[in-house]
């Protein structure tokens, strides 16, 4: 781990809190802390959980995904967050390269951290992130964040300039964004919405491709479910605002 990375580390776990305890204890706790929506806490117990076992890749997906989720509206930290989260997933994807979650965490950081770039950066991102997602669908057809990944591939696609998927297709050595259309990114989002039915996130990201694609009843009705749901997610208070402004904006 670099030294920028290590010093995210330092910040986010705090080890005179953390108790000495096993990996899978911590995991516990961790999860009862994203329950409860405290982040912080739970990527405390997550990375404790990868100190006390450096190989668990159930530890380092979990640590992988709290620390994108933190990143995710922390503008000045969240490159960095977003590089531990790749930096975890990576080491996930190493330690069992047949779990599921640990794919979807790799494909998750790595899209996260491409759409904070430019148009043209995002593009050499994106090969990764459907392979990994794709992964992650191939050992769990039920993986509702793959399913998702997936959703936002064909659609952040679609959502680049003609110019620039041309050169991605015929310069850069993409060749599958020519399988991009907006008819899969919507099947993916409906398909993670009914598998995971109280997110709220998939019902926002579900909204912005039916009015990518001109259905705007459709959006609006994912946008008003979105902001009747119960908070489950630590960013869920966020999704909703950009909920409330994707509704205006159909007006």
């Amino acid at each position: 781990m670099n030294m920028r990375l290590m010093v995210v580390a330092a910040t986010v776990l705090s080890s005179s809190s953390v108790l000495a305890q096993t990996a899978a204890e911590h995991i516990v706790l961790g999860d009862k802390e994203h329950e409860a929506m405290n982040a912080v806490a739970a990527m405390q117990h997550y990375q404790a959980a990868v100190r006390a076992d450096a190989n668990s890749a159930e530890a380092l997906w979990r640590a992988a995904n709290a620390a994108v989720d933190l990143g995710e509206f922390d503008a000045p930290r969240q490159d960095s967050l977003y590089r531990l989260g790749e930096h975890y997933a990576r080491r996930a994807v190493q330690a069992d390269p047949k779990n599921s979650m640990a794919h979807f965490a790799l494909a998750k950081a790595i899209g996260r951290r491409a759409l904070s770039l430019g148009p043209r950066d995002r593009v050499k991102y994106a090969g990764e992130v459907r392979k990994e997602a794709m992964e992650a669908l191939s050992l769990d057809s039920t993986n509702a964040g793959a399913l998702h990944v997936m959703g936002l591939w064909h659609a952040n696609i679609m959502r680049l300039s003609g110019f620039t998927r041309f050169l991605a297709k015929n310069l850069l050595g993409g060749k599958t964004f020519g399988e991009a259309n907006w008819n899969d990114a919507a099947r993916y989002l409906e398909r993670a919405a009914a598998i995971e039915p109280s997110r709220i996130l998939h019902r926002v990201d579900l909204a912005q491709i039916y009015a990518d694609r001109g259905e705007k009843a459709k959006a609006r009705e994912q946008f008003q479910n979105a902001l009747r749901m119960k908070h489950t997610d630590y960013n869920d208070k966020w999704y909703q605002q950009q909920a409330e402004k994707g509704l205006k904006e159909l007006d």
